[in-house]
């Protein structure tokens, strides 16, 4: 009996951890008795806009609610059945971030008291996963998630697996291209396998047709290039954001988003502008993170600066803020251009001082 739980923040490349557990787990087993596979549906949460009361709504959030009981209904028997025909049940519960409160208690029940030949895989997404469950989970289960989630690990590891070699400035397209959407490298590979079969040696035009459309970009990637003073790359990755999606962020983000990352990433630059915080620990310690490692970056953005250089950035954001909301008759896409464009000069200009 095992007791699992995937986790990753790619949707892709963790129903794919998923999937190849499943398959591990089953044995070789006849899978129409002994997998049974459910996923658990979203539910509105606070903050989302409230249905209609019309007659019409209400029958359709009466069959809605049906149809979810009738699924959780469903695993709960799969849950205290034994292994018919099979030395051992699979079972299978997707998205235990959508489970309610009471459907949370009875899992975590459950994973404190299995039922022997069953084993349990439950796979996040849909949400925080509510607490009773996420603590039976994770002192009761083994926790995977994929062997790598970014774009350049999951090549390398993917090319490795399907025999294929690619010229390095291919590679690097290739990471570029997909950005953060790291859970296309797969698909890619497979593709790009089929077409040219086992060890061969790629080139960038044999590669560069089949990358299809650009993948999102991070908040980090924004971020970094602004901090650089690299205005055009600053730019081509807001673009990015702004009109690319992936399994991992299903929409476009939209410009307010971008806005609050952006005061975000400011407001703790504005925490180091302390001539006390001389180390990569003391911004550490300043900023509230376990490792110093990753401090270095802002309080170098922050020296940079400088307090001069942090309050022209204020005062940057709270302009553009405000033409978000109406004030300067501009568009979102033009504010936020012309946003990252003036904070990019001014680091490239602080760097130059």
């Amino acid at each position: 009996m095992s007791i699992l739980l995937v986790q990753g923040s790619d949707p892709a490349l963790r129903d794919r951890e998923a999937q190849r557990l499943v398959d591990e787990l089953l044995g070789g087993e006849d899978r129409s008795f002994a997998l049974d596979d459910h996923t658990l549906a979203s539910r509105r949460r606070a903050g989302d806009p409230a249905p209609d009361t019309d007659s019409d709504d209400d029958e359709a959030r009466a069959s809605e609610g049906s149809t979810e009981q009738a699924t959780f209904a469903a695993l709960v028997t799969a849950l205290q059945s034994p292994p018919f025909m099979t030395s051992a049940r699979v079972v299978v519960v997707r998205d235990i971030g959508n489970a309610t409160t009471e459907q949370a208690q009875w899992l975590a029940s459950w994973i404190d008291d299995p039922l022997d030949g069953v084993h349990l895989l439950l796979v996040a997404g849909g949400g925080r996963t509510p607490g009773a469950l996420d603590k039976a989970a994770k002192a009761k289960a083994q926790i995977m998630g994929p062997p790598a989630d970014q774009t350049a690990d999951v090549l390398q590891r993917e090319l490795h697996d399907a025999h294929l070699r690619i010229a390095p400035d291919a590679t690097k397209q290739i990471a570029a291209h997909l950005g953060d959407d790291a859970g296309r490298v797969p698909e890619l590979v497979e593709l790009l396998h089929a077409t040219y079969g086992d060890d061969v040696s790629l080139s960038l035009d044999e590669v560069e047709q089949y990358l299809g459309d650009l993948g999102t970009a991070g908040r980090f990637d924004l971020t970094n290039a602004i901090d650089r003073g690299d205005v055009g790359s600053a730019l081509e990755t807001l673009h990015r954001m702004l009109t690319s999606s992936s399994s991992a962020q299903p929409k476009p983000l939209h410009p307010m988003q971008v806005m609050a990352s952006l005061v975000f990433h400011y407001q703790r630059l504005l925490r180091l502008d302390d001539p006390s915080i001389l180390t990569k620990e003391h911004a550490a310690s300043a900023l509230g993170m376990k490792s110093a490692g990753g401090a270095r970056f802002p309080l170098e953005a922050a020296k940079r600066l400088g307090s001069d250089g942090l309050r022209d950035a204020v005062r940057l954001l709270a302009r553009a803020e405000l033409d978000l909301r109406g004030a300067g008759g501009l568009d979102d896409r033009t504010v936020m251009d012309v946003l990252v464009a003036r904070l990019a000069a001014l680091s490239r200009r602080s760097a130059r001082r």
